[in-house]
C-alpha cells in the first residue's frame, strides 16, 4: 500500500471533548470521526485494526468449533417480551416502532434471537452440542457516553452462544470458549487477566471477565500474586479480618462529636484508628400493589467498618434485597432514625429496621457508631450487650489491598482493568422463558443448556491503546497494527534512487505477504516520522540518498530508543526475523 493511494488524516491536537488517552490518540491518528454522542465513523486506518481484531477472533472461534452466522440489528419486541427483558432491560434498550406501530428494539445483545433459532432448528439431541457466533453492530442508549469507543452507544461485538444437552456438556462448552478467549488475547499481544465476575443483566450462574490491564481502566481487578485467584472487585469474597469477637473492655458512652459526620473525622477527633469505627448505610425495599403503587417499604441498615465501602452487587444478592433495593429517602431516614446521615447507627432507632452487618463488623467489639443524634456518636459499643445481634451477617464490602485471599494462599492485590470479553454459563434462563427444547434420547422434551460469550471488538481498540502508548502516540502490538511495516523514504519526490529503492523494497515485502505502507507523500522527515509514531506502526525503515550510497538503511522499532543501521541487501531477512520472532 502506498500512502497517496490510502487516506491519512492526522492531527496535532486532540478535540477538547476527548477525555481518555485512547480517545485522544484515536482522534489525532485519524482512526475515528465523531458523528454524534457515542457514535463514530471508523476511518480507513481504524477499520484496518478492526479487521485485524475480527480476523483473530474468527480464527480462534472457528478453531474452537463455533459456526458463524449473522443476526439482525433490528429485532421484534415480541421476542424480548417473551424473555421478559423488554420491560426489565431498562432505558439502555432502544425501543422503536415501525410504520404499522409494531414494537422493535435496536439490539444490544442477541440472546432472544439465537434462542428462537435454536428452538426451531436444534430439535434433537443428535444436533447437540452447537455453538453459533456472529460479529455485529450493537446499540445501547448510554445515559452518558464517554471515553470514545470505550463507552460508546453504537459499537461492534462478537457474540457466541452454545447449546448443550445437559449441565456437564455445557460446562465443557464453557471451558472450550474460555480457552479460545485466552488464545485470542494472547495472539493480540495484550496483557490481560481472566477474572471471576458477576453475571449482571444477562443472568446465569458462572461467569468470567477478560480484562486488559491498564492504569486508566474502569474496573478494579482483585488477584493474589501467590496463587491463581483473580476476580472482579464486585465478586471478590471479603473474608472477616478478625478471627473471633473479643470480650467487651469498655463501657458504652454517648460521646460528643460536633460537626464530625464522617468516620474519618470521628476517628481523628477521638484519636483512634479508623478501623474502630462502623459506617451506616440505609437502604429500602418496596412491596408493590398490583397497579405498581408502593404497598409497604422496609428499611435496612447495612454496617461496614469505617475504612471499608459497601459492595452493592453483593448486597443485591442477600435475602430480602435480591429482588431490588434503593437507597432510603431523607424522609425515611428521618422517620426511622430521627437524625440526618452522618450520625446514624443501630442503637435506639425510632422504628424497627433490618440490620445487616459485614462479617468483620459482626466480630468487632468496643466499636464506635452513630448515636442517631446530631453531633454525637456511641463509643465502646458491643454486640449482645448494647444491641442485639444483627439480623444477618454477610459479606457486603469491597475487598481492599492486603486482605487475605479467599483461597488462603496469600494477600490480595488490586490493579485496574478494562473489560473486553465476558463468558457466561446461562443454564436454562432463556430456554425456559422461551420454551426452547430438544428431544432427548428417550424422546422427551428437555430444555437446552446455554452459554453466552462476548468480545467487544471496537472496545478492544481503545483498551489496547490505553495499555500500549507513550508520549509520541500509539504503540500497537504487531498483531493489531494497521500496518506491520512503514517505509519512510526521505526525498521520495526528489530522488530517483530513493524512489526506486523504496518501491523495490515495498514490492518485495508485499510479495512476502507483509502488510507494508510506503509513505510516498514527500513529507519532511520530522513530520513523516511523527505521523507514523502517532499511528503506532511497529516497524519503520528509513531510506535516504546518503544511506543508499553506503548501501544501508535505518531500522527502528516503535519501542526502540534509537535506530539501527542495516545493510540494504540484508533488510528483508532482518525484517522477517522481527516480524516472526
Amino acid at each position: 500500500m502506498k500512502a497517496t493511494q490510502f487516506f491519512i488524516s492526522t492531527q496535532k491536537e486532540a478535540p477538547a471533548d476527548a477525555e481518555v488517552t485512547s480517545h485522544k490518540l484515536m482522534m489525532r491518528a485519524g482512526f475515528i470521526k465523531r458523528l454524534g454522542a457515542g457514535i463514530y465513523s471508523y476511518m480507513p486506518m481504524g477499520l484496518r485494526v478492526i479487521r485485524k481484531v475480527e480476523g483473530i477472533i474468527r480464527d480462534e472461534m472457528n478453531r474452537a468449533g463455533a459456526v458463524e452466522l449473522l443476526m439482525p440489528v433490528v429485532q421484534p419486541a415480541e421476542l424480548w417480551q417473551e424473555s421478559g427483558r423488554f420491560q426489565k432491560y431498562g432505558p439502555e434498550l432502544l425501543r422503536v416502532k415501525d410504520r404499522h406501530e409494531r414494537d422493535f428494539v435496536i439490539q444490544p445483545t442477541s440472546e432472544e434471537v439465537i434462542t428462537d433459532i435454536a428452538r426451531q432448528e436444534l430439535r434433537s439431541y443428535r444436533a447437540l452440542p452447537k455453538n453459533f457466533y456472529h460479529i455485529q453492530t450493537k446499540f445501547r442508549d448510554e445515559r452518558r457516553p464517554r471515553f470514545g469507543v470505550m463507552r460508546g452507544r453504537e459499537f461492534t461485538m462478537k457474540d457466541a452462544y452454545s447449546f448443550d444437552r445437559d449441565v456437564a456438556s455445557a460446562g465443557k462448552s464453557y471451558e472450550t470458549m474460555f480457552a479460545a478467549y485466552v488464545r485470542i488475547f494472547e495472539r493480540m499481544g495484550l496483557t490481560f487477566r481472566a477474572v471471576a465476575a458477576d453475571t449482571g443483566a444477562i443472568g446465569g450462574d458462572r461467569s468470567h471477565e477478560f480484562q486488559v490491564i491498564a492504569d486508566t481502566g474502569e474496573d478494579a481487578i482483585v488477584y493474589c500474586p501467590d496463587s491463581d485467584f483473580a476476580a472482579n472487585i464486585e465478586l471478590a469474597e471479603a473474608l472477616p479480618l478478625l478471627k473471633s469477637r473479643a470480650d467487651p473492655a469498655k463501657a458504652m458512652a454517648k460521646t460528643a462529636t460536633p460537626a464530625k459526620s464522617t468516620c474519618e473525622a470521628v476517628a481523628d477527633l477521638l484519636g483512634v484508628p479508623l478501623q474502630r469505627t462502623v459506617k451506616s448505610l440505609v437502604l429500602a425495599t418496596d412491596e408493590l400493589e398490583a397497579d405498581g403503587r408502593i404497598k409497604k417499604s422496609t428499611v435496612w441498615l447495612l454496617l461496614v467498618r469505617g475504612d471499608h465501602s459497601l459492595n452493592e452487587i453483593k448486597a443485591g444478592k442477600l435475602p430480602g434485597l435480591k429482588d431490588g433495593f434503593r437507597f432510603a429517602t431523607a424522609a425515611e431516614i428521618d422517620s426511622h432514625f430521627g437524625c440526618k446521615p452522618g450520625y446514624l447507627g443501630p442503637i435506639g432507632t425510632r422504628q424497627p429496621v433490618k440490620i445487616v452487618a459485614d462479617r468483620t463488623v459482626a466480630l468487632m467489639s468496643d466499636f464506635i457508631c452513630g448515636a442517631n443524634e446530631a453531633d454525637f456518636h456511641f463509643t465502646g459499643v458491643n454486640w449482645g450487650r448494647d444491641l442485639p445481634e444483627p439480623d444477618l451477617v454477610a459479606d457486603i464490602r469491597n475487598v481492599v489491598e492486603g486482605d487475605p485471599s479467599p483461597d488462603g494462599k496469600g494477600a490480595l492485590a488490586i490493579q485496574r482493568g478494562i473489560e473486553v470479553g465476558h463468558v457466561f454459563y446461562l443454564g436454562t434462563k432463556y430456554s425456559e422463558a422461551m420454551n426452547a427444547t430438544f428431544l432427548n434420547e428417550n424422546g422427551k422434551p428437555t430444555l437446552l443448556e446455554m452459554g453466552c460469550y462476548g468480545i467487544g471488538v471496537t472496545r478492544l481498540l481503545g483498551a489496547a491503546i490505553e495499555q500500549c502508548h507513550d508520549e509520541r502516540g500509539i504503540v500497537w502490538p504487531q498483531a493489531l497494527a494497521p500496518f506491520a511495516v512503514v517505509l519512510c523514504p526521505i526525498g521520495y519526490d526528489r530522488s530517483a534512487d530513493v524512489q526506486a529503492a523504496a518501491d523495490k523494497l515495498h514490492d518485495e515485502l508485499v510479495a512476502q505477504g507483509v502488510d507494508v505502507m510506503l509513505d510516498n507523500r514527500g513529507e519532511r522527515p520530522g513530520a513523516m516520522f511523527a505521523d507514523w509514531e502517532l499511528i503506532g506502526v511497529p516497524h519503520r525503515v528509513v531510506l535516504s540518498d546518503r544511506g543508499l550510497k553506503e548501501g544501508k538503511v535505518e531500522y527502528q522499532g516503535r519501542r526502540d530508543a534509537e535506530a539501527t543501521t542495516v545493510p540494504l541487501a540484508e533488510v528483508l531477512p532482518f525484517l522477517q526475523a522481527r516480524l516472526n520472532p
